[in-house]
């Protein structure tokens, strides 16, 4: 192998990166403070939303969501198997029920109508997962929502950036976004809750950190008491500046990251368009602004299935991804079904045949064209 292995994605660091997580570990200040609060400033401008509360995970965020929800025994809550495992595997440990939908075979994505078939009695919540960078279609699975009187939270992971319609994602409801290492703007790890409800940003800024009255960056600033009320039983998940800074800095270019992004899935798409065997993900009919998080592909055809192609790839200096192998595949879902489980025909499908091609935005064309070539390579065995 005479070139470079090209890994599925590269952290986007600059050197502006490092100063500012420099610039923080000289403060004197390295746990939440100043950054974190910029960084929350930074996203209400951005999208238009009321709140934004930084926190340790999207994972930590979805935990306090539903914490905040009251979701427990007896609870339904729906939302893809198609996703990575954390959501679902925060419901089942809050003693409730996931409810899995399938997902459109092409965007793989759920609709308004595959939700509203399954809601009953013991649903308390609703989570669709916008996918790859693109977003869901909105409009009907609010006003669906709104018309059975459900919590709507939009697992936003993928989607920094993206719009729908005109309209940027998260500004409206409650979104919730991730800044871990391989999204498009990285925190190392990290998330971001953004909401319109006042009452639950209040609880999720108070639940993030163990369920005091402000924290700990609060209490300096303020002169406040050094020990504040606990208002409630509490989690750790607020975000260190350390982490805050990373993400504060990519965040004033995420315009041109998601841009390199675009320009190196459209060439994707183009060099892909003659190979029967490789099938990229359709992008939605909706209007729309596609983040590219991720470059998808189905491997349809040729001489190898998906992970003996992901194996020959790698032969060929090409690392590749799998995003997702479906949750009720997994062995712990298997074994322990949901009360509730269904065939997801079109979850299935894709879960055997999706992986991820290389995306980031020190790419370039010429490696897009490495990619394709060695995608040529192994299907002609």
């Amino acid at each position: 192998m005479s070139e470079a292995f090209l890994p599925f994605c590269r952290p986007d660091i600059r050197a502006e990166d490092i100063a500012a997580v420099v610039d923080v570990l000289n403060s004197g200040w390295i746990t939440t403070g100043p950054r974190s609060a910029e960084l929350e400033t930074a996203f209400r401008e951005r999208l238009g939303c009321r709140h934004a509360v930084a926190v340790a995970s999207a994972t930590g965020a979805m935990h306090l969501y539903l914490h905040a929800l009251g979701i427990g025994p007896g609870d339904e809550v729906i939302t893809p198997s198609m996703t990575w495992v954390s959501t679902v595997n925060l419901i089942r440990l809050a003693g409730a029920e996931p409810v899995f939908a399938d997902v459109d075979a092409d965007t793989l994505m759920v609709g308004a109508e595959e939700l509203d078939s399954l809601v009953s009695e013991r649903t308390r919540a609703l989570i669709p997962v916008h996918f790859a960078g693109a977003p869901l279609d909105l409009d009907p699975i609010r006003a669906l929502a709104a018309r059975r009187g459900l919590p709507l939270v939009e697992d936003a992971a993928h989607v920094l950036g993206a719009r729908y319609g005109g309209q940027a994602i998260g500004s409206e409801g409650t979104a919730i976004f991730s800044l871990q290492a391989i999204k498009n703007v990285t925190a190392a790890e990290g998330g971001v809750v953004v909401t319109d409800d006042d009452a639950l940003a209040e609880r999720l800024r108070r639940l993030r950190f163990h369920g005091l009255g402000m924290d700990s960056h609060e209490r300096h600033s303020q002169g406040r008491a050094p020990q504040a009320e606990v208002h409630e039983p509490g989690f750790k998940y607020n975000l260190p500046d350390l982490c805050a800074a990373l993400a504060l800095s990519q965040f004033g270019r995420l315009d041109a990251i998601n841009a390199q992004r675009r320009a190196l899935a459209e060439h994707y798409l183009s060099r892909l368009a003659d190979i029967d065997e490789v099938r990229p993900l359709q992008p939605p009919a909706w209007p729309h602004e596609h983040a590219w998080h991720l470059f998808v592909v189905r491997v349809v055809g040729g001489p190898l299935g998906r992970d003996a192609f992901i194996e020959a790839m790698k032969s060929h200096g090409i690392g590749c991804g799998i995003h997702f192998r479906a949750v009720h595949l997994q062995r712990y879902y298997r074994e322990h079904p949901p009360a509730r489980a269904r065939d997801l025909p079109h979850t299935r499908w894709n879960s055997e045949r999706i992986c991820s091609l290389p995306l980031f935005p020190a790419m370039t064309f010429a490696d897009v064209d490495r990619v394709v070539a060695a995608i040529k390579a192994v299907l002609a065995g």
